[in-house]
């Protein structure tokens, strides 16, 4: 026989092989079974049976029996309310039973509390989880941006700079010289920051918003906590995955500023208005450069993660590595991070378990200039972006003054500011579980990295105020060594109708910085590599360094207790030493806390009542800390300066004096807390709905001291443990979970947070906090921080109108102000208008956040829509009054403006930054509200019958878009502005955000 035409035989049987298991995996077959409650074993009627992929489907009988007419290799879901869908492969199988989960997971689902985990239902303080896959969901290069509009009371506040980490408050702002951050606990190891996590990594977060909750964090915890739980190995088989996109973020809301013809009209009534010849001897111009058109761009950005996940019964194993790569929507402005991670999970001993968790991430940033949006703001449209010539276009030629004197695109041209960070993290951890009843943990963890600023100004000539002489190399090196130490024993033992849970537990930290500050000059540029300080002038090198070391030791114990699973009792105590209060009385501080709650579902009088599936009171009390308060304040210096002259024998020394006052000590703010809370379940748990109140007061807050100017110091404030703020409100949130009989599968989730902020008391009196100059010209202080007002509002002149002439205003109390500029009320009626004459103008601190979050499934298609926003909240827009020259105008203002007489009694004239138009007033505060379709992704998924020849578990493809619809009022990009508490909402020069679309793909194998 030739080879021919044997390998025809074998291919003709083959092919007929292939054919018929074809047919046999293609054909229909009768698949029959029971379907029964996994936890009584009950049989249940009126099951849907899908065929998934298909319309096909049937029900449950009375006895639970199904039948169904189904292709031998596909796939059927059995689902039915309050319970947990259920896919199965039917693999030519005739026969499938199968036990459904209860979907009371909603309440017996396990949440992540510190130190340990507890059941939701038995939970008494209020503490909000989101699983991994709903951050992963998202677009965000954060994992903290990605919980925006989630939970209610959480106010998240982004920035448009890549890399950078949001803001975020959780019940309002509680300090003002503290440390304002919450405490992030990632598998146990304590941290500021969290942006070297890939969200991706992250399988739940929680979110613990009462002091009860808190307390057993201590001195860390005023300003809420946020407990991250990482993806761990589970036991099977090797699961491959990557999770990745591509897209693109542009600019949103750009702001349109008047053109070359505009711009020149108005500054040539500046001119006159001041009586002074026009700049322009023609306003004809024509359009001239869009500096924002200019320097912005539409950015790229991709971020790829791929994992290994899998293990055996002894042992289990997570790697992850991810890679980001994120343009700004600012030209040569970029951020890459590349993240590692690896956990795994040994049972040396039935009885003993040992593990570890280790990330490594590094980034690198090609920053922009931190001035680049007022810059854009303020350029001038007549000057070009080049010359003919090819040199930069100069604002001199013009004659525009300081305020319009730079060229941006010469300002990013010869901007070289580079930031690196390294950073090794993690923990490695031991359990073990003896004497039946108790459980031993002990872990080591540690944060150990360093960041690099280097920024490098070359010898350079653009424009007239755009050059530098010699070269300036700046190296800016900060070292982070910390460590964490913690043990705890668990006693848990259930017996008969009670369950108790006891915990006792040390902690001991330190934490270590190095910052080293150095410059040299006249450093040659060749490449990036050879940017040495030594390779810099001898006589122009500058070298700097400081440091900080504190310490902490703690022990805390908490108890819980449950009777019958209705009532309820959580008690905790933490007491907590650190090193920067040594020598006060104040070294140790204890935080207590008592939570109970009353399951009334369970009660016999409640068993015949068909509303409530449950219905659960709580309440809570505790107190927490916050130790980051400036260290060492208290000590004092003395002052040694030329102009002090001291004689000794007759002849002239430099002469020293004490000449500052500092407060006797400073000890840590403490916060005390109570929450009320309602959790309730209808329709057999598809309706779930929690309402909190609560109270929180900060007691014994920094606050600014006045001083005499008699005492002859330099200082005329020093701060003191003197004040108290109160932060109160009102949280909602409710989730609807259903099925249709057709097979969609939704779920639609909102939130709303109400908090109202306010300084209660200062003991040495009326003597309020004033800040909130960036951006405003002439020392000019935009907030105020006052007992009985909140924390940084804004505080300034209320504008009746406009002066139409001359006249008017030289008849009025306000001097120096002519035809076109503010008019001030005269508040107090004394006939001056001065600083008496100020009242509040407006709350940075948003009263409302809010949040409406919706996911639908129907067969392998998939959809999320989450839409979020603020209102009650005010911005102060610094932008238009922060002038110092001929600065551009919008074109809302330029078309608003006044213009003479009669024209508007609103907008001021083109000089808007002279006479007193420049000082805080009501002019520049605005509505900050918005409402912002958040995210919006959608979805489909391969079938299974598809993939799995592909040897793959699944495939998906998604599109993605994030902030791309935003609804304001406010005349700049966006009202989502942060800041510290006493500058925040103050918006001059703030890096906006932008819409995300993504294209992206999730693969398992």
């Amino acid at each position: 026989m030739s080879m021919k035409r044997m390998f025809t035989r074998i291919s003709v049987l083959v092919f007929l092989g292939l054919l018929f298991i074809s047919n046999a995996y293609g054909q229909n077959i009768t698949i029959t079974g029971t379907v029964t409650d996994a936890g009584d074993q009950t049989t249940i009627p009126s099951v849907s049976v899908l065929v998934k992929g298909t319309t096909t489907g049937t029900q449950t009988d009375a006895n639970g029996r199904y039948s169904i007419n189904a292709p031998a290799n596909s796939t059927l879901i059995f689902a039915y309310i309050g319970y947990t869908n259920m896919e199965i492969a039917v693999n030519n199988r005739t026969t499938i039973n199968v036990a459904l989960e209860s979907a009371t997971q909603t309440l017996d689902q396990v949440v992540v509390v510190g130190y340990g985990t507890q059941r939701k239902i038995d939970v008494t303080g209020a503490v909000s989880t989101i699983k991994g896959e709903e951050i992963s969901k998202q677009a965000s290069v954060n994992p903290v941006s990605a919980l925006q509009g989630k939970v209610a009371g959480v106010n998240i506040t982004n920035v448009g700079t890549p890399g950078a980490s949001p803001q975020i408050t959780i019940r309002g702002t509680g300090t003002i010289y503290g440390n304002t951050g919450v405490l992030y606990v990632v598998d146990g190891v304590w941290y500021d920051d969290i942006s070297f996590l890939n969200p991706a990594d992250i399988a739940n977060i929680s979110i613990l918003k009462d002091a009860s909750s808190q307390s057993i964090y201590g001195i860390r915890a005023a300003n809420g906590v946020v407990l991250v739980t990482t993806l761990r190995g589970k036991k099977g088989d090797a699961t491959i995955s990557y999770n990745g996109y591509v897209g693109v973020q542009k600019v949103t809301n750009k702001v349109k500023m008047a053109d070359a013809t505009e711009y020149a009209t108005a500054v040539n009534e500046i001119y006159n208005l001041i009586g002074s010849e026009p700049l322009f001897a023609n306003t004809n111009l024509g359009k001239g450069t869009d500096w924002y058109d200019v320097i912005l761009r539409d950015a790229f950005v991709t971020n790829h993660q791929l994992s290994v996940n899998g293990g055996s019964d002894k042992s289990t194993y997570n790697l992850s590595l991810g890679v980001l790569d994120q343009d700004g929507i600012v030209k040569k402005n970029n951020y890459k991070r590349y993240n590692a991670r690896l956990s795994s999970d040994f049972q040396i001993l039935e009885p003993l378990k040992i593990g570890y968790n280790v990330t490594g991430a590094a980034s690198v940033s090609d920053n922009a200039p931190s001035s680049i949006f007022h810059g854009l703001f303020a350029a001038s449209p007549v000057v070009p972006v080049f010359k003919p010539d090819g040199s930069y276009g100069d604002p001199n030629d013009f004659n525009l003054g300081n305020g319009s004197n730079v060229n941006p695109q010469a300002t990013i041209d010869f901007f070289n500011n580079r930031t690196k960070t390294y950073r090794m993290t993690g923990n490695i951890f031991a359990e073990l579980k003896f004497a039946k009843d108790f459980t031993f943990r002990t872990s080591f963890g540690g944060d150990f990295g360093e960041d690099e600023i280097r920024s490098y100004t070359p010898k350079y000539f653009a424009t007239t105020s755009q050059n530098a002489n010699i070269s300036v190399l700046g190296v800016n090196r900060v070292e982070t060594r910390n460590w964490i130490i913690e043990n705890t024993l668990t006693y848990e033992k259930k017996f008969e109708d009670h369950n108790l849970t006891v915990l006792l537990g040390q902690n001991a930290q330190r934490y270590k910085t190095y910052n080293l500050n150095a410059s040299a000059q006249n450093v040659p540029y060749n490449s990036e590599g050879d940017l040495y300080l030594s390779l810099g002038n001898a006589d122009g090198r500058v070298i700097n360094d400081s440091g900080a070391l504190t310490t902490a030791a703690s022990y805390f114990a908490r108890a819980n207790y449950a009777y019958q699973n209705k009532y309820l009792l959580n008690v905790s105590f933490r007491a907590d030493g650190a090193s920067q209060f040594y020598g006060g009385d104040d070294l140790w501080g204890y935080f207590p806390s008592i939570g109970a709650g009353w399951v009334l579902t369970q009660e016999d009088f409640m068993k015949d009542q068909t509303i409530f599936n449950n219905l659960k009171l709580r309440a809570s009390w505790g107190k927490v800390g916050n130790a980051g308060v400036p260290i060492n304040p208290t000590t004092l210096t003395v002052s040694q300066v030329p102009q002090l002259i001291a004689f000794y024998n007759g002849i002239a020394n430099t002469g020293a004096s004490i000449r500052t006052i500092v407060p006797p000590r400073l000890f840590w703010e403490r916060s005390a807390g109570t929450d009320i809370g309602l959790d309730m379940a209808f329709l057999e748990n598809r309706l779930n709905v929690e309402l909190d109140y609560y109270s929180r007061k900060t007691e014994q807050a920094i606050f600014d001291i006045p001083i005499l100017g008699s005492l002859g110091t330099s200082n005329s404030r020093l701060i003191g443990n003197q004040a108290d703020f109160r932060n109160r409100g009102f949280e909602f949130s409710a989730t609807w979970t259903d099925q249709t009989e057709d097979g969609l599968t939704y779920s639609i989730s909102g939130n709303l947070g109400i908090n109202n902020n306010k300084v209660l008391d200062v003991t040495s009196g009326d003597n309020p906090i004033y800040a909130g100059g960036n951006g405003l010209v002439s020392g000019a202080l935009a907030t105020r921080t006052a007992a009985g007002s909140p924390i940084g509002e804004f505080f300034g002149y209320q504008v009746a109108g406009i002066f139409q002439t001359n006249e008017e205003a030289a008849a009025s109390p306000q001097a120096g102000t002519t035809a076109g500029d503010f008019k001030y009320v005269d508040q107090n009626g004394d006939g001056v208008i001065d600083g008496k004459d100020r009242i509040i103008l407006g709350n940075p601190n948003p009263k409302y956040n809010f949040g409406l979050n919706s996911n639908f499934t129907y067969k392998n298609f998939d959809l999320t829509v989450d839409i979020q926003g603020v209102a009650g909240v005010d911005v102060y827009n610094a932008n238009l009054g922060y002038r110092f020259g001929n600065e551009n105008f919008t074109k809302e203002f330029f078309d608003n403006r006044w213009t003479g007489p009669g024209s508007t009694n609103t907008y001021p004239s083109a000089k808007i930054g002279g006479a007193t138009n420049y000082l805080p007033n009501s002019f520049y505060v605005e509505n900050g509200a918005y409402v912002r379709l958040r995210n919006f992704q959608f979805g489909y998924s391969l079938p299974t019958e598809i993939i799995s020849k592909w040897k793959m578990r699944k495939l998906r493809v998604f599109i993605n878009a994030q902030n791309a619809i935003n609804i304001f009022s406010y005349r700049g990009f966006s009202p989502e502005v942060g800041g510290t508490p006493t500058n925040a909402g103050i918006d001059a020069n703030v890096y906006p955000l932008y819409a995300t679309y993504n294209l992206g793909l999730n693969v398992t194998f």
